[in-house]
């Protein structure tokens, strides 16, 4: 098989691939059912034949659009080399796919709103003190493999530094394939990517710790089940986080051996970075199986089990979300982490000053970190 047929290949399923990511957006398996393309409706409405049709209205369009991508794909991968090609043609297909997403979005609003589908419905928010007083821990245990990883990595580095040579090989990817940087062997350079996993692991424990200050998104007709339901969605994604987390500090410990070693090779270069890939998307895949948006798909407990019914609707709050469903801001709301409405996770409040500040310090933070990079392997 030809590098060319190779290239046209990978091209093509990874706009497969994208396609199919784009086409489960509006799926219950990413997306809460009360908040269809972002908007909120009523529990009755969930299954109203106009949500349908705007949804097969969006994936019917995604797949003309995945088609066509595909295609251009694959053409273009005799032309560019690696994943330039699947970048190149990538790019429509996402915008057709924002495009289509929005209009959706849209026509459900107007139709919820001409037709007045909150007409007549208590509705509510909730709110469970105990969140607060007793929060869900920190799962330190989860964090000591991470731990473990970056001593290892900082041991071998240390053993072997005094043998290095006057050089190290970095390997950097770019359109043509893996290319290797010759740069001087100095302590900051040899101990790089340990100082990446020291960056990491503080990143995601800052990470874990505002997962579990965020504001839930409890069901204002069950609060009970609901508060259950968040703790242990809390703890499952929580677990998560450092799963993969220490994932990527092995994958850094594997890179840092090919640097110290001085082996180029393309095949143990694909297994180190390769099989983390693969375990981490494992990882993610099963927290959404199991999980689910918000938590949604986890067992409430016997002792949630019953009619608990406040008789509420969760109050209809689209005013502060924009950008079809994606972006909130509440300069009411004091939370900087809210659920997202839009895939699984959460988002800033951008209405709170302080979301504002810390993603302008991160962004800063992030920044500087690059142009450090940058000037120490220049």
């Amino acid at each position: 098989m030809n590098a060319v047929l190779v290239s046209s290949l990978l091209n093509a399923g990874l706009l497969l691939l994208l396609g199919a990511a784009l086409y489960a957006a509006p799926s219950a398996l990413l997306n809460p059912g009360t908040v269809p393309f972002g908007v909120r409706v009523p529990p009755s409405r969930t299954q109203d034949p106009r949500v349908g049709a705007v949804r097969r209205q969006y994936r019917a369009a995604v797949l003309w659009a995945t088609a066509a991508a595909t295609a251009a794909a694959a053409g273009l991968g005799a032309l560019l080399d690696g994943v330039a090609a699947g970048a190149v043609a990538g790019l429509p297909l996402c915008a057709v796919a924002a495009a289509v997403w929005l209009r959706a979005h849209r026509a459900l609003a107007e139709t919820k709103k001409r037709e007045q589908w909150y007409a007549g419905l208590r509705q509510g928010v909730v709110a469970d003190t105990s969140l607060r007083t007793d929060p869900v821990r920190v799962p330190w245990a989860w964090s000591v493999p991470s731990y473990l990883v970056i001593v290892a990595t900082a041991a071998v580095g240390t053993a072997v530094y005094p043998t290095l040579p006057e050089t190290l090989a970095i390997p950097t990817r770019t359109g043509d394939g893996t290319r290797y940087h010759e740069v001087a062997t100095t302590f900051w350079t040899a101990f790089s990517l340990v100082f990446g996993q020291l960056v990491g692991t503080a990143a995601v424990l800052a990470l874990v710790a505002a997962v579990l200050r965020s504001r839930p998104g409890l069901d204002a007709s069950r609060p009970r089940a609901g508060a259950v339901r968040h703790r242990r969605f809390l703890a499952a994604t929580s677990r998560a986080l450092f799963a993969i987390c220490a994932v990527s500090d092995l994958m850094l410990l594997g890179l840092s051996v090919m640097v110290w070693s001085g082996v180029r090779s393309t095949a143990p270069l694909f297994a180190v970075v390769g099989i983390p890939a693969l375990v981490t998307f494992g990882i993610v895949a099963g927290l959404v199986v199991r999980v689910g948006p918000a938590g949604q798909r986890l067992v409430e407990g016997r002792d949630t089990e019953g009619a608990e019914n406040t008789g509420l609707v969760q109050r209809d709050d689209d005013r502060y979300w924009h950008a079809g469903g994606t972006v909130y801001a509440n300069g009411g709301d004091p939370a900087i982490l809210v659920p997202c409405r839009v895939g699984m996770g959460w988002t800033l409040n951008l209405g709170n000053p302080r979301a504002l500040t810390g993603m302008i310090v991160a962004l800063v933070a992030l920044g500087s970190a690059a142009l450090a990079t940058a000037g120490l392997f220049a």
